[in-house]
């Protein structure tokens, strides 16, 4: 954790990721208490009234604050990124150790399902998927994680397959240790370092497929507030209401960028390679 920390502390560009993404985690959780409005609250006298002291963010086309429909929808679409990669690393890190561990004709039929999974478009498969069930948060998070466990899969499976030859798992093995104490005991949390960035980097994902989703009129469904419904309605009025369309936008894009700042940190630190580098580099310049 040692050297984890000082190599990525020397990655200032992370650091501001993990800060903008700590402080929309606390805006996001304290919605309720901060949100100077209530986000459903039409009034007939404000419509597309413009930023002001009143309404920071503007109004909509029914008379609510923009602002306080952001906040709430920050908690949607974290809610969504958070649940939807912790489906996807789950299912991906059961059939990853699985393939990894056993070996031959369990772990062909395992890539061929996660080959198969892959030759459609994520974004296609989505849509399809969701023509067929009512849109509403739950059925979105877990069909964004049910169609996002292959790339976690593939990384647990690589991790295994090289963990598995290793002299402790042998020794495991030898002592009569069971298949499923070894996989949970002594590969998995060897294996855990690259998931975990995946799943850092797997979050703005999620966010992002949420937002367009919701764009489409195909996610989280009004009066529900989230960034992609509030653009949605932005465009119908974006000629009379810029502010529609820039503020959400601009929090989709500081969220991705900030986690994805945050999540190639976090690779960066954990791999050997690059912190002997950075340890190298900093010797010789002192």
């Amino acid at each position: 954790m040692r050297g984890f920390w000082k190599a990525f502390r020397r990655n200032k560009l992370a650091i501001v990721g993990g800060v903008v993404v700590t402080c929309l985690a606390l805006l996001a959780v304290l919605a309720p208490v901060i949100a100077p409005w209530d986000p459903n609250r039409p009034d007939v006298k404000m419509i597309l009234d413009p930023p002001s002291s009143h309404h920071p963010f503007g109004t909509d086309q029914l008379g609510r604050d923009v602002l306080s429909r952001m906040l709430y929808g920050a908690r949607v679409s974290l809610a969504v990124g958070f649940v939807s990669v912790g489906i996807a690393a789950t299912i991906g890190i059961l059939l990853g150790a699985t393939a990894g561990y056993y070996g031959g004709m369990t772990d062909a039929s395992i890539m061929r399902l996660v080959d198969l999974v892959l030759v459609f478009p994520r974004f296609f498969l989505l849509l399809a998927v969701l023509a067929f069930l009512k849109p509403s948060i739950w059925t979105i998070m877990a069909v964004i994680g049910i169609t996002g466990w292959m790339g976690v899969a593939r990384l647990v499976r690589a991790e295994f397959l090289a963990l598995k030859e290793r002299e402790f798992v042998i020794w495991s093995q030898s002592v009569g240790a069971s298949s499923v104490r070894i996989i949970w005991r002594h590969i998995l949390p060897n294996a855990m370092a690259p998931v975990l960035v995946a799943m850092t980097l797997g979050i703005p994902a999620a966010i992002l497929t949420e937002s367009g989703l919701s764009f489409l009129g195909l996610g989280v469904q009004p009066p529900h507030a989230t960034w992609g419904n509030i653009l949605n309605e932005g465009k119908d009025a974006i000629e009379l209401a810029w502010w529609l369309s820039v503020y959400p936008g601009l929090a989709i894009l500081v969220t991705v960028l900030s986690y994805n700042l945050f999540g190639e940190g976090i690779r960066d630190a954990l791999d050997p390679r690059l912190r002997q580098s950075a340890g190298r580099v900093v010797t010789r310049g002192g």
